[in-house]
């Protein structure tokens, strides 16, 4: 076991995965989520939250829990009169987004699509920072639009503000999630920012958490995705826990599949849900491929079933999961 001491550990946020109900039932079978990022909250000109984004926001949402919402806009006003009423609804601090690379989020200027105008950013970040909020303001970056060149630029701006953490997914807008994290940009530029920071981007294994916190001394979270849809018993085994047993896993999803149904009314909602995770399960076991096919085929709630128990029946579990979502740039 290595002695290198991993930061806290976070969940991304994942839309339509990680929503309130995961996150609900992910802690009562799982251990080792120090944040929880809410998805890709949009803040409307109305000030106030809609009934949906509240299911997600609600305290009672996440009670026992430590959640961060991310807002996604570009608004000052809109950030604003968010930020102050996530403050009163009892959050200590929220994520401002410019990581996300959706092409519908980019086409109005959020997301990853702010990172084309260095100097909007600059103008947008002095009026939220220098608003005296009651809520720490963290930030979700890449490196930039098209080229790893762009990150110079992006650090001197955000050195200039007194955010409570920069996390840095070391991608391009470009990229979306293909291809390998681009690290030595981030190895080159990691010194000389000026914050608390915070790595998120490829880290699958126990062994590649224990890589990136060695790499990048004094990082402050690491924040863990995809991997963790894949492997429920990551954050555990980083801090030197046991791997998941398929007795677990089990359980896990059944609670998932039930509480979904529970949440939204609908077997079949809750199976289509479930479907979008096993896209990411898939990667904890060995020869899945032809089993697969029949979860994402099946048509009804008890063809799901079945096919999930004939691939856990036949096929086997890993200790560790693999990265089945890679796609080459």
């Amino acid at each position: 076991m290595s002695a290198t001491i991993v930061p806290p550990l976070a969940v991304a946020p994942m839309e339509g995965l990680t929503g309130f109900v995961f996150r609900q039932v992910f802690s009562r079978h799982f251990t080792g989520a120090d944040d929880w990022f809410i998805p890709f909250v949009t803040p409307t000109t109305l000030p106030q939250f809609t009934d949906r984004q509240m299911r997600e926001l609600a305290p009672e949402a996440n009670a026992g829990i430590h959640a961060v919402p991310q807002l996604l806009t570009r608004r000052t006003a809109d950030f604003l009169w968010s930020a102050k009423a996530l403050a009163d609804m009892g959050y200590d601090e929220v994520n401002l987004n410019f990581g996300c690379p959706a092409g519908t989020v980019v086409a109005k200027g959020k997301g990853s699509g702010f990172l084309r105008e260095p100097e909007a950013m600059i103008r947008f970040l002095d009026e939220i920072f220098s608003a005296d909020l009651p809520i720490a303001i963290s930030v979700k970056t890449r490196l930039g639009w098209a080229s790893e060149d762009e990150f110079d630029r992006l650090v001197d701006v955000y050195n200039r503000f007194p955010m409570k953490r920069l996390t840095v997914h070391p991608r391009l807008k470009s990229d979306h999630y293909k291809g390998n994290v681009r690290l030595e940009t981030l190895d080159r530029l990691y010194p000389s920012l000026r914050m608390k920071v915070g790595y998120n981007g490829d880290v699958v294994t126990p062994a590649d958490a224990v890589a990136m916190t060695e790499r990048y001394p004094g990082i402050d979270q690491m924040m863990i995705g995809r991997a963790l849809m894949a492997d429920p018993a990551l954050l555990r085994k980083i801090r030197g826990g046991e791997p998941a047993t398929e007795a677990e896993l089990d359980d896990f999803r059944r609670d998932l599949f039930e509480s979904y149904t529970a949440a939204f009314g609908s077997l079949k909602n809750a199976m289509m849900r479930m479907k979008e995770y096993w896209f990411y399960q898939l990667a904890l076991y060995d020869e899945s491929e032809r089993p697969a096919k029949e979860i994402f085929k099946s048509k009804t709630p008890e063809a799901f079933a079945d096919a999930v128990r004939r691939l856990v029946e036949t096929c086997p579990l890993r200790r560790d999961a693999r990265a089945s979502w890679y796609k080459p740039l």
